[in-house]
């Protein structure tokens, strides 16, 4: 069985240039769209997840951004299904003093290991995560951590154009999983 990858955009959805966009539009690669990007609730994106990773297989790897990460990280703490592998790209802290009101039930963040091979990427001057709480996110999830440097919020805003980067990472998540 084929492997597929599933994006997960965070808070207002990844516009036309930012790399999940991108990438999606690549063979296999698909969007997990969720109802409302402006003023989410957790439980809406966690079901959501469940569907599209239902409809997709346990051999899809899930690639989240931002808010999602979280979103994702919720999921895993109470589905029974199985995925290959999360691709967590600057993880937002949804504990943090300043976190949108819109977001709601997004915290606290579960920090127990995550079921499935992951990887937390991690920018040196992300206004949303710090790089210590990133690595004490991925140390909590059983995640390998890597530090991108200063790329901001590793978004559009960051000029990645299509992050070869990230492709590689997810490579690796899709080729030599059980290696990580």
């Amino acid at each position: 069985m084929e492997t597929s990858v599933l994006t997960a955009p965070g808070l207002g959805s990844s516009g036309p240039l930012h790399w999940q966009t991108l990438w999606e539009q690549q063979p296999g690669i698909h969007r997990i769209e969720q109802q409302n990007w402006d003023a989410p609730v957790c439980a809406d994106w966690v079901a959501q997840i469940e569907r599209d990773v239902a409809a997709a297989g346990p051999q899809v790897v899930v690639v989240a951004h931002s808010l999602a990460c979280i979103a994702l990280v919720h999921w895993a703490a109470q589905t029974k299904l199985k995925i290959r592998g999360a691709l967590l790209v600057a993880p937002a802290d949804a504990e943090r003093p300043g976190f949108p009101k819109t977001a709601t039930g997004f915290s606290p963040i579960p920090l127990q290991p995550l079921p499935f091979k992951s990887i937390v990427v991690s920018s040196t001057n992300d206004e949303y995560t710090t790089p210590e709480r990133a690595r004490y996110f991925a140390d909590a999830w059983g995640s390998r951590f890597v530090n991108t440097g200063p790329k901001g919020h590793i978004n559009a805003s960051s000029g990645l154009g299509d992050w070869p980067e990230g492709q590689k990472l997810l490579k690796e998540l899709l080729h030599n999983w059980n290696t990580l």
